[in-house]
């Protein structure tokens, strides 16, 4: 690649992407995420490129194939687009495309089988645009996701890429730059909420010549892979918002700390930092100016406490990820004693869009109080599962019932977790709740990182607290006793209930123990850690009132406290569950009513699972 050396030749550069990817308009985008190439999309994308060379013999394509990154809607993958039409189809599998390339490439023509299905009304969906998924959405930071080749940097640039870091290096200081962060109110995307301009004036004023940013990548919550999919997707957006971060604080170097278990997003960001180090975006004398800055990748060994900063930061430095107090803050004292300023991946993938645009319109978005859009990983026992991009301020129940389809199987919606495994369980009494920083904390969640859990009638709440303190307790670096042994203790407390051996008064110890842990706890982890315990006790006591003085499960998912049997009136003997049992615990003959012995039965639920005639009950 060719090194640029002035402002102009970037602008040039721009000119002739931008003509490129107008020439080559006509192209099959296939998903090229971890989502989809767990489906088989790579093979899709080889079938594709075969089937349009074996057409050109007979007439003449002009498509491309482009693999691109995460589109969001992810359970419905391998996804195909059809552009420009913007054809979407979904579940794409390697026996569909030669029909792709002769009925719609070549005649035009829609596959409605391959089309995404609204499950409101159960029709089919041709454009991508119009798919309800996506249609509800605000997409500022996923926008580029489905449109660009992440592997090629000129694809990005023709879209303006580079463009917010050239503007700021040649026409605004670095106290201008922090002015317009300001202005924009973004504040922090990985949970905390600060106020991501005032973090940067704090770090460009302390003393010192050096100082760094930091990009903390380590995305550990179950269920969430909002950070992933933007840096396999769009990598340059975030190298670029470091770019500018950097000079605006005064700093020459910079770090993304992400996590060994995500090694397509690895692999594509240390490409693109190649890439733009080849194109003097990266470096020494960056376009011509006195400007130096260079950017490393640090790899995570995926211990979760690391996404607390000052554990991320004793991990870069190569000692053992324990979280220190503060302060003194890692802007005032952070990596080898320097001023250091770390932001979440969407917090530095918003900084382009805000130079670009400008803070007045990016604060057009969101509340008076939070600003911008934020992504969520929306997943769960509901229709739609996937990346969502929404404004601040969206209602719980947008996010459900809009975006999400609703609740699969056409159960009933029961309780939504936010922020991952330190978050609440919401009910369904606040799904109108809308979506911000201090409306969640005051109702006993949080905003996390973005994870989203989606329960129905079949989740056990008191089960639902013990799975994310079973998580904590495993995290937790046990530098405090606070977090390492209150954690524990609540936890077993937790087990004996849901085993059926709950005693009077443990509901008010997990409140007094869960108060007692958030105020002794030394970091984030462990200050978090009682949130799903004692917001599950507050909307949902009735469910640990019913384990310890009933010893029942309304839910029927503890298996101490359920028993499996057979429903005679619905039972037809098709002996489909006792052929999956693997306790030999079900006997009956042939269209005879079948028995399950409870004193085999583990209880494992399989046979309410295999039984298509819903005659195996559970009280």
């Amino acid at each position: 690649m060719t090194r640029l050396n002035t402002f102009a030749e970037l602008e040039q550069w721009r000119t002739q992407a931008a003509a490129a990817r107008a020439q080559n308009e006509k192209c099959v985008t296939v998903c090229g995420g971890t989502g989809c190439r767990a489906y088989g999309s790579e093979k899709v994308w080889e079938a594709f490129r075969a089937e349009i060379a074996k057409q050109q013999a007979n007439v003449k394509l002009n498509y491309q194939v482009k693999v691109t990154g995460c589109h969001g809607f992810c359970e419905k993958g391998p996804l195909v687009v059809i552009r420009p039409a913007q054809i979407f189809y979904t579940r794409v599998q390697v026996k569909d495309v030669p029909k792709i390339v002769s009925d719609t490439l070549i005649g035009g023509k829609v596959i409605e089988r391959l089309l995404a299905t609204d499950p409101q009304t159960n029709e089919h969906v041709v454009h991508e645009h119009d798919v309800p998924f996506y249609k509800h959405q605000s997409r500022l930071l996923l926008n580029m996701n489905g449109e660009i080749d992440p592997t090629r940097i000129e694809e990005y640039v023709a879209l303006g890429g580079y463009g917010a870091f050239a503007k700021a290096l040649s026409n605004m200081s670095g106290e201008q730059v922090i002015a317009q962060v300001k202005a924009s109110k973004l504040r922090g995307r990985g949970g905390a909420g600060f106020p991501t301009g005032v973090k940067w004036e704090t770090c460009r004023n302390q003393p010192g010549e050096v100082k760094y940013v930091v990009c903390n990548a380590d995305e550990g919550d179950p269920g969430a892979y909002m950070d992933r999919s933007l840096i396999e997707g769009n990598p340059h957006r975030l190298i670029e918002g470091l770019a500018i971060g950097a000079y605006a604080i005064g700093a020459q170097e910079g770090y993304v700390y992400i996590r060994h278990e995500y090694p397509l997003a690895v692999k594509t960001l240390e490409l693109a930092i190649k890439q733009a180090e080849e194109c003097g975006l990266l470096g020494k004398n960056i376009l011509g100016t006195k400007f130096n800055f260079t950017l490393h990748v640090q790899l995570g060994a995926g211990a979760f406490v690391c996404g607390e900063e000052t554990a991320l930061m004793a991990s870069i430095e190569g000692r053992v990820g324990e979280p220190m107090p503060r302060p003194p803050f890692p802007a005032e004292k952070g990596l080898w004693g320097k001023p250091t300023n770390i932001n979440n991946v969407k917090s530095w993938s918003s900084i382009p869009i805000i130079i670009s645009q400008g803070a007045d319109q990016f604060a057009k978005l969101g509340t008076e109080n939070s600003k911008g859009t934020t992504i969520f990983s929306l997943v769960g026992k509901i229709n739609n599962t996937g990346l969502v991009e929404v404004p601040m301020g969206v209602t719980l129940r947008h996010m459900v019932y809009d975006i999400g389809g609703g609740i699969s199987q056409g159960k009933k919606f029961k309780a939504l977790q936010t922020g991952g495994p330190s978050g609440g369980c919401i009910p369904e009494s606040l799904l109108d709740l809308p979506l911000d920083y201090e409306n969640l904390n005051a109702v006993g969640s949080m905003m996390g990182s973005g994870g989203m859990i989606v329960m129905d009638e079949e989740t056990c709440m008191v089960n639902i607290a013990k799975y994310f303190l079973d998580f904590t307790k495993f995290e937790s670096c046990g530098k405090c006793t606070a977090c390492r042994e209150g954690v524990r203790q609540m936890n077993t407390i937790l087990e004996r209930i849901t085993q059926g051996e709950g005693e009077e008064g443990d509901i008010e110890l997990l409140e007094t123990m869960g108060a007692a842990i958030q105020d002794g706890a030394l970091c984030a982890l462990g200050r978090t850690a009682p949130n799903p315990v004692l917001s599950t006790i507050r909307y949902f006591r009735d469910e640990y009132t019913a384990h310890i003085q009933e010893q029942k499960c309304p839910a029927g998912v503890c298996k101490s406290l359920i028993t499996f049997y057979i429903i005679a009136e619905k039972c037809n003997g098709c002996t489909l569950c006792a052929r999956n049992c693997t306790e030999a615990a079900i006997t009956g003959e042939l269209h005879q009513l079948h028995v399950i012995d409870d004193a085999k039965c583990a209880r494992c639920g399989v046979c309410r699972e295999v039984c298509t005639h819903d005659a195996v009950g559970v009280r």
